[in-house]
């Protein structure tokens, strides 16, 4: 079913469209802004997945409406969102595209991910395990793909343009949540054999060896995501009967223990990789802020989502045919149960450029 839509003649012609535009205006932005960083390159969930899920056999798609119905051209690209996500306003704010294509997107070649690419996945984690829940890219398949993408990149720009784009990429990666609620308090293999600071230690070791193989790829500039307040998302707090529907406090403290825990290997990283400059980009306070205070943002409604019921819904079960999706995406902070709007994702990401990424600017 995917592939004849893909195949349908409108539809590949509008992506190719798009590709081309966001080509064009990479080099219109980059010629006035003169960005330091040539491209930015990202690994990891839904939160910064633009569509790879689109290409494999998984249930963890967002390419029908109403996702997408306030990005460029109202398409829906398979991100989890009702238009742009955090990496996308980044790259932007880079003097960079406006949108960062998916890797297995079959209508963008290498062209157009020369300044930009995700390899990331929705509904993946740091753990293997994560991603085997519904069939997702894993993380180590990301890095086989992101190796693939190197050679293609030195064939297109030749070794040493390719060797300095690589170098100088700012290098995104935005997952975590997945292993937390997916995994290990959803299915009873990992909480079997680790309690929440253990699998946390865990979790810590493959992404310090995750950075330590994109080092030794020839990245110098990372910047390692933190975990939301898990325990604000939608579907968390729809579950949470006996906290009258407030956040999962005990949700928000493991995320403020593995986000310390992440600080403190970006850290150590940092003392032991020569010539590199990791960051620790933790949306937790501003998001927390907005949930807490919405109103001070512009928002109306910050503790159901504004697709379908906004309760527990997303993917498949957020579609066009649900009578109680919201008119104004605007108003809310959640799109879906478990993904902040294009309005939220914005202000994290401004957030993040100003207040962590601007060193790299």
């Amino acid at each position: 079913m995917l592939r004849k839509h893909y195949q349908a003649t409108n539809m590949g012609s509008l992506q190719y469209k798009i590709c081309y535009m966001f080509i064009f205006l990479a080099v219109l932005v980059s010629e006035i802004v003169g960005a330091k960083v040539p491209a930015i390159i990202v690994f990891g969930d839904s939160t910064v997945d633009a569509g790879n899920n689109n290409q494999i056999p998984t249930i963890a798609r967002s390419n029908f409406q109403p996702y997408g119905r306030d990005f460029i051209g109202g398409k829906a690209t398979g991100r989890f969102s009702n238009g742009r996500i955090p990496t996308d306003f980044i790259s932007e704010g880079f003097g960079l595209k406006p949108a960062i294509p998916a890797y297995l997107d079959p209508s963008c070649n290498i062209s157009d991910f020369a300044t930009g690419v995700t390899f990331a996945s929705a509904g993946s984690g740091y753990d293997n395990a994560t991603s085997s829940v519904l069939s997702v890219i894993p993380l180590w398949k990301e890095l086989e793909y992101y190796k693939e993408y190197q050679k293609k990149l030195k064939a297109y720009q030749g070794e040493e343009k390719g060797k300095e784009t690589i170098s100088e990429a700012l290098y995104m990666m935005s997952l975590g949540t997945n292993d937390f609620l997916e995994n290990y308090y959803t299915i009873p293999g990992r909480s079997s054999r680790y309690n929440i600071q253990q699998y946390q230690d865990f979790l810590i070791g493959i992404a310090g060896n995750f950075v330590k193989q994109l080092y030794g790829l020839g990245a110098r500039k990372i910047s390692l995501g933190g975990l939301p307040p898990m325990g604000c998302l939608p579907l968390e707090r729809t579950t949470n009967f006996f906290g009258r529907n407030g956040c999962v406090e005990r949700y928000n403290v493991v995320s403020l223990e593995f986000n310390g825990k992440l600080e403190k290997l970006v850290s150590a990283l940092n003392k032991e990789l020569p010539q590199v400059k990791i960051v620790f980009s933790n949306p937790y306070n501003p998001l927390l802020s907005i949930i807490k205070q919405p109103s001070s943002y512009g928002f109306e409604v910050s503790s159901v989502a504004c697709c379908a019921t906004g309760m527990f819904e997303m993917g498949y079960s957020c579609n066009r045919n649900n009578m109680f999706t919201c008119t104004d995406a605007n108003k809310y902070v959640f799109w879906d149960s478990f993904h902040p709007t294009e309005k939220t994702s914005h202000i994290i990401a401004d957030f993040l450029l100003k207040n962590v990424l601007t060193q790299f600017l």
